[in-house]
């Protein structure tokens, strides 16, 4: 009686978050202004109304046969069904006609949640086993988080008359800092998650095993806006060597001359931010795509870190938890937020993410879901680098220490920033 108590309750609280999921990416979806639903602010990416139809497919395609529940409009259960991959196989070319009346993807998204919502929490689905409902509705929840953050850095790049909404700035004094290095001494870090620990993650997350990590230096703050800024205005984007020949040749042919958060005025520069410009605080974290961030990298003589340096350096011998955060724009480097690791390196989780030198491959021991078995797989190709830490847009549930995050080299929209490292000597 007591475990049917449990599970009853256990089901209560997952519900209860994909609620609350829906309740963020709604008000993501409400910032747009509705003549801008068909917009596509990245050229890489869908446009939104796809996204609004997306979030909802998936949750059908993955519950519904769980729950019971009987079909209906399977024509945008496929048209919503998958996303795309951004540059993975060129430009999208769909037209707006091309997309359901906003009208009828809302009512395909009311249609799903009222179906769902009718018999989750009594679905005749166990509770244990590798699709049980706590694996499926975790999925679901996730999967719904990560887009709150693809949609956040989509609304970012809209003109700020296609938007609407304002955000409260953070105002964090941090004072000022030197940027430095700290060595990390040699030993091991553990990578990934256990089968054993029960926890959710996803299928790239596992198995967990240790790895051998010599000495090494690597940088106690991230690479802020300033620093960068001295790369860029030493002519860092016209010198062919620090770059690598994809990075150059994509550089070259974009026009590509800064970070895409970056906007020239006059003999400065402003900063982007999500509902107005500002003076580019050059204590930030630079937001950067890999291609930028290895090029400063070789600039200063140093490299990205791999995951395992970076795991080693981040998290140390300490756990969380780090609290998530409703701000639109990171803290300065040395504000300390949310912490700093064992080994002294600052503010390592959820003030931007962190590329490294690691492609995304699987750990040994990998399996597929086989309720989702391309969530990772697809992506194991030797174009994409994993990226740690997370963002002030990423949900505290996927800050947790075994996450990997992945994108191509040469995407320049995400939240994502890096630190150097080198040899201890």
């Amino acid at each position: 009686m007591m475990a049917t108590r449990a599970a009853a309750s256990n089901r209560r609280k997952l519900v209860s978050r994909l609620m609350e999921a829906r309740v963020e990416t709604d008000a993501l979806f409400g910032m747009v202004q509705p003549e801008a639903m068909y917009d596509r602010p990245i050229a890489e990416r869908h446009r939104i109304v796809f996204y609004a139809g997306h979030l909802e497919a998936f949750d059908w395609n993955l519950l519904s046969g769980a729950c019971g529940v009987e079909s209906f409009r399977p024509d945008l259960n496929r048209l919503f069904a998958f996303g795309i991959d951004p540059v993975g196989g060129g430009l999208p070319t769909d037209r707006p006609r091309d997309w359901p009346r906003i009208q009828d993807v809302d009512d395909y998204r009311n249609r799903v949640r009222q179906a769902l919502d009718r018999t989750l929490e009594t679905a005749p689905v166990p509770d244990e086993g590798e699709v049980s409902f706590g694996h499926l509705v975790n999925i679901a929840i996730e999967h719904r988080l990560m887009h709150a953050e693809t949609l956040a850095y989509m609304v970012h790049q809209m003109p700020f008359e296609r938007k609407r909404g304002e955000g409260a700035r953070r105002v964090i004094e941090a004072g000022p800092f030197k940027p430095e290095c700290v060595r990390v001494p040699a030993g091991h870090t553990t990578l990934g998650l256990s089968r054993e620990s029960e926890s959710f993650g996803w299928d790239n997350e596992f198995e967990a095993h240790s790895v051998d990590v010599p000495e090494f230096a690597i940088d106690r703050y991230k690479v802020t806006n300033g620093q960068f800024l001295e790369f860029l205005e030493a002519g860092g984007y016209h010198e062919r060597a620090l770059w690598a020949a994809a990075d150059w040749e994509w550089k070259s042919a974009q026009g590509i001359s800064h970070p895409v958060f970056w906007v020239r005025r006059g003999d400065g520069w402003a900063y982007r931010s999500m509902f107005d410009e500002i003076p580019l605080p050059l204590d930030w974290p630079v937001y950067a795509s890999h291609a930028e961030a290895s090029a400063y990298a070789r600039w200063v003589g140093k490299a990205l870190p791999t995951e395992a340096q970076w795991h080693r350096a981040a998290h140390g011998t300490e756990e969380g938890p780090y609290p998530p955060s409703d701000a639109w724009d990171p803290a300065p480097v040395n504000a300390c937020a949310p912490g700093v690791s064992a080994f002294g390196v600052v503010g390592p989780i959820g003030n931007g993410w962190e590329w490294t030198a690691t492609e995304f491959a699987p750990f040994p021991g990998f399996r597929p879901f086989a309720c989702y078995p391309g969530y990772s797989a697809q992506f194991f190709d030797g174009q994409h680098y994993v990226l740690k830490g997370g963002s002030v847009r990423t949900s505290g549930c996927m800050l947790r220490r075994s996450f990997r995050n992945w994108f191509q080299p040469r995407y320049q929209y995400v939240y994502a920033g890096f630190r150097c490292a080198s040899d201890a000597d």
